[in-house]
């Protein structure tokens, strides 16, 4: 029988009534908000999927790019050992996110998706710099490439990218997932332009455009990689959810009758999707405090979608 139901003594270690009493206060009753704090619907299938097949032709394009001496293969080889390697933690982020709170962690783990899409970021970054300061080195001295083999290997691999692409699309509700899926584009990108590298040096045998293809591809990945860091960072610093207007809603609080005055607010989310928010609220009399709480909750859930709420009533004048 759950603890939060049974009404029978039991004897129990200090540990386990820790434990026990941990569980009970992140109960959510009658009024609370109705979210977890733990994520409950993200799927690791479509990403274990996509870490099979973009592992297993990393391996397979990273051998061709070394014998054809196509930076365009070595860079999209690298694109997709990174994509696995952003689809691993996607996976690891998604399976500790899932664990309810704790007497360590009152607010669960759920910020470890976020965690992970930053750093899957910053990883991207390293490497496009890397590719960028490899072509300009080509352009100098110009490498030759076997175009016929790039070719092959780059349908290959861009049939590959489309699948993968798809597969993480299905689950777009998280920011790791979407991070997992930028490294995924930056593939896809990296085989069209080690394809398009390949024709070019196939029937023109102009060496330059394996380089410079790869400069391009660092140019289009720069921007997708910068929004994700920038979203991931937002949440780590729990700022205040893009899509919710921090003044506004202090205007709205405001409103309500009954508010006097309210201060020290804070809005930002728990778990990616659920904001949450914290703030005092003076008004003149305790007694209508229920009432006035009523009002405010529902305009927060209805105007900005706003569940999770905590608010201090105090007497205006009281300070």
């Amino acid at each position: 029988m759950s603890v939060l139901h049974s009404h029978e003594p039991s004897k129990k270690t200090h540990s386990d009534s820790d434990v026990s009493e941990g569980e009970m206060w992140h109960a959510h009753k009658a009024g609370d908000a109705k979210h977890s704090h733990f994520k409950e619907s993200t799927s690791q299938r479509v990403l274990i999927i996509a870490l099979v097949f973009t592992l297993g032709f990393a391996g397979i394009e990273a051998v061709a790019g070394f014998f054809a001496n196509s930076l365009a293969l070595i860079s999209d080889a690298g694109h997709m050992v990174t994509d696995a390697a952003a689809l691993f933690l996607a996976v690891v982020a998604q399976i500790i996110s899932k664990r309810p709170p704790s007497s360590r962690y009152s607010f669960g783990l759920g910020r470890a998706e976020a965690l992970a899409a930053f750093f899957n970021g910053v990883a991207m970054l390293v490497l496009v710099l890397w590719i960028g300061y490899e072509a300009f080195s080509r352009f100098k001295d110009p490498h030759q490439v076997a175009g016929g083999t790039v070719t092959i290997v780059a349908i290959i691999g861009l049939a590959i990218n489309v699948i993968v692409a798809w597969i993480l699309s299905r689950d777009n509700k998280s920011v790791n997932t979407k991070a997992a899926l930028v490294h995924v584009m930056g593939d896809m990108l990296g085989s069209i332009a080690a394809l398009i590298a390949g024709v070019v040096i196939q029937y023109t045998g102009w060496m330059q455009i394996d380089p410079l293809l790869s400069i391009v591809v660092c140019l289009l990945l720069i921007n997708s990689t910068w929004g994700v860091l920038k979203e991931s960072y937002h949440f780590l610093m729990k700022g205040v959810p893009i899509d919710i207007d921090y003044i506004q809603v202090g205007k709205d609080i405001s409103s309500i009758e009954g508010v006097n005055e309210i201060h020290d607010l804070h809005v930002w989310e728990m778990t990616p999707g659920y904001p949450a928010l914290i703030g005092h609220i003076e008004i003149s009399d305790l007694s209508h405090w229920p009432l006035v709480m009523e009002r405010i909750k529902h305009m927060l859930l209805e105007e900005h979608g706003i569940d999770h709420v905590t608010l201090q009533p105090e007497v205006s004048g009281s300070h």
